[in-house]
């Protein structure tokens, strides 16, 4: 015997907006037709023929347009109370959350009743057994959070910290409120995630990984797992869950401090060579073969390539996946690409890969920084080089979209799985498999982002397990922000923006 599906409340809407549309209609289609018997027992009809059939479509047009409106105004209360309720009951639904301080509803009684549903679905169950001693409860539960490793901290729907347990960060500001200590990396912080919430959300949860407390060079320096919880119109709005993992993430902290330190005992060394250099082909220019100064220039270019990728390591360990600071200026993609050509070429044929360039000189000029840059492609299409096949094709492209320039790198080798893609721009990450067959610290990848997010662009990458990846890096081109840099006086502080990130979405991540 068939078993009849249970009815929910998206399907009692779906039939209550049929019914009342049906109604409507109805009524306004027999409104028009006893107007039109009343006028025809009238003998309007027989003297008034092209009057009387005007009337009618002109009662016609009116009352299609009456129906719409009526439909709409009448319906518009019931389908926010509908989608509220749908909402807190987890019922699937294509109605969006209705916002209570929407404009609609701010000066008018329906805006608490859609905030009483809110609050009543978010109260204490009915099952939960209550402690009549408050005060003792209370005190209680505060000694045991106090006692926690777990930061605690609670906020009422301002956005005030009304509690927090003695391990979350915290400080004091000059008004002598309490204040989260954490800088968040990512493209989304705590006060971005509850603006999204406050609009289109009713409960939401986020969680946030290796969030530090302080800036690399200040002691005390904490890391924290965060979960975050949501609740629309409780009195405790938004409750944080701050693990501290400082164990586990300064481990990263110390090899990012080893790199720093050997970068700058580099650049000694690296002084010298450069200096060496200087002087040998001052002194030999009139004996050099044409072929033997062609020698000299590209010792010289890749001298200065390794000076600039050490001061790019040691900006980045100073700042942390803040801005590096840096000046731009006018430059070419293509000619970007140049200082690093004869190098990716012999790269290539070393690793037995095909390497094709398509680099436009008449592409737009971009606002960058050319070692900054020349890093970042190297890192992406020695990445690809390393990850193709024996004999694979490696395309790197320029085009132009919108304001900005995208230099695409795609190769056809071993690609990735979405769990790998989405954690590629963290610090000092690699997978198990690469870990396995190819040399590397981590560190590329993320030096990568954080050079190109100081130039006001994005990097982002599309991958597909056992077909191939494709890594894009935009840049803004010079004319869309040649007014800031002019302000700062080319320094690159006037280009970034925060707040605006993607996320990770299947294959695709974008930082």
């Amino acid at each position: 015997m068939a078993v009849a599906k249970r009815k929910n409340a998206q399907d009692f809407w779906l039939r209550f907006r049929t019914v009342t549309l049906t109604v409507t209609i109805t009524t306004q289609a027999l409104v028009l037709v006893m107007s039109a018997t009343l006028m025809y027992v009238a003998g309007f009809f027989e003297n008034h023929v092209l009057e009387f059939f005007m009337i009618l479509t002109i009662q016609a047009l009116l009352s299609v347009v009456m129906s719409a409106f009526l439909y709409n105004f009448t319906l518009r209360p019931f389908k926010d109370l509908m989608g509220a309720v749908m909402q807190v009951s987890g019922t699937k639904t294509n109605l969006p959350p209705p916002n209570p301080n929407s404009g609609a509803y701010a000066n008018t009684g329906f805006k608490d009743a859609l905030q009483s549903i809110y609050t009543l679905a978010t109260s204490t169950p009915s099952g939960t057994v209550a402690i009549n001693d408050t005060t003792t409860s209370v005190e209680t539960l505060s000694a045991a959070l106090d006692g926690t490793h777990c930061g605690i901290v609670i906020m009422d729907r301002n956005r005030k910290i009304t509690y927090a347990n003695r391990t979350a960060p915290i400080d004091i500001n000059t008004d002598g409120e309490s204040e989260l200590r954490l800088l968040f990396n990512g493209p989304s912080s705590l006060t971005d995630w509850l603006d999204e919430c406050d609009e289109n959300a009713v409960h939401a949860e986020q969680t946030w990984s290796r969030v530090a407390d302080r800036m690399p060079e200040q002691d005390g320096r904490r890391f924290y797992d965060i979960i975050a919880t949501y609740d629309k119109g409780k009195p405790n709005e938004t409750i944080l869950t701050l693990i501290d993992r400082t164990n586990v993430y300064e481990v990263g902290e110390e090899e990012l401090d080893f790199i720093a330190f050997a970068a700058h005992e580099l650049r000694g060394p690296i002084t010298v060579i450069r200096g060496y250099l200087d002087v040998l082909q001052d002194e030999l220019k009139d004996v050099l073969a044409v072929d033997q100064r062609e020698l000299f220039r590209r010792l010289t270019v890749s001298a200065n390539r390794l000076t600039g990728y050490v001061n790019n390591i040691l900006n980045t360990s100073r700042y942390d996946r803040r801005h590096l600071r840096i000046r731009l200026h006018e430059i070419s993609t293509a000619s970007v690409y140049d200082t690093i050509r004869d190098d990716m070429n012999m790269r290539a044929a070393a690793q037995g890969r095909l390497l094709s360039v398509s680099i436009p000189y008449d592409l737009p000029k971009i606002a960058g920084d050319t070692a900054s840059l020349s890093e970042v492609f190297s890192n992406i299409i020695d990445n690809a080089i390393k990850y193709s096949n024996e004999g694979g094709a490696i395309e790197v492209t320029g085009s132009v979209r919108g304001d900005f320039v995208e230099i695409a790198v795609e190769d056809h080798g071993i690609g990735m799985p979405s769990s790998v893609v989405s954690n590629l721009f963290n610090k000092f990450y690699r997978s198990h498999r690469s870990r396995e067959t190819v040399a590397g610290t981590g560190i590329g990848l993320y030096i990568s982002k954080a050079l190109v997010e100081s130039h006001g662009g994005t990097i982002s990458v599309r991958s597909q397990d056992g077909i191939g990846s494709t890594f894009t890096v935009s840049l803004p081109t010079y004319t869309s922000v040649a007014d800031k840099l002019r302000e700062g006086h080319n320094s690159n502080e006037g280009l970034i923006e925060q707040g605006s990130g993607w996320i990770s979405n299947h294959a695709m991540y974008r930082g």
